[in-house]
């Protein structure tokens, strides 16, 4: 059985790099069936992303060094499953922390979803922890963990849980990234979102804004 990572516990990896897999059921089938994504965002030390391309999500899929990817989404048992694979050996120094972030445009309904995250060796396969989500019923993201450099030079693993109401637009914006303005027909409907945002229909763009 996978161990669960509670906040303030953190875990040593031994693992060069990482398979993160968030899965939710999908047998309530149908409109307004919850659908949910992965997403990871490489930070400095400043807690902050350094480019455009340290965000990875569903619309910037990979990062520009190839070492952090997030999968095409696919069925798995009981569900569906979204994927972010992360090498951490050859990571730029740079980056000090990878956070990891689940998030659903239409609410998590977590009754229906059961939505669950486990990290994984790249490598082996090898099931390392599971993190708790326990998305709020107004939240549209959660903040789930992150894995951080140590002192030593090496890698943990630390688990988070922090929920938020403005979807990945909101959670983005802790990490100076900022929605991208550029016309669309009708304002993006994250609620507590800057009403002047207007983004197009696939979803949110994102750039780190500036002077963070």
């Amino acid at each position: 059985m996978t161990p669960v990572l509670e906040p303030g516990a953190p875990l040593r990896l031994d693992a060069g790099g990482v398979r993160v897999e968030l899965r939710w059921s999908w047998q309530h089938s149908g409109a307004g069936a919850p659908d949910l994504d992965l997403s990871a965002l490489l930070l400095g030390g400043d807690g902050r992303v350094g480019q455009e391309g340290d965000f990875v999500f569903y619309n910037h899929p990979s990062h520009p060094s190839g070492l952090v990817q997030r999968l095409p989404k696919e069925r798995a048992e009981g569900g569906l499953r979204d994927v972010v694979r992360a090498q951490l050996t050859g990571l730029d120094a740079g980056i000090t922390r990878m956070a990891l972030a689940a998030s659903a445009d239409g609410g998590f309904r977590a009754e229906l979803s059961r939505p669950e995250l486990t990290v994984h060796d790249l490598a082996t396969g090898r099931p390392l922890a599971a993190l708790p989500l326990r998305p709020g019923a107004r939240e549209t993201a959660v903040l789930c963990g992150e894995v951080a450099r140590t002192g030593d030079g090496g890698w943990e693993l630390r688990a988070i849980g922090r929920g938020f109401t403005g979807g990945l637009v909101a959670l983005a914006g802790e990490f100076g990234i900022g929605a991208a303005r550029r016309p669309a027909p009708t304002p993006y409907g994250y609620p507590g979102t800057d009403p002047a945002f207007t983004l197009p229909p696939q979803g949110p763009q994102f750039l780190p804004e500036a002077g963070r």
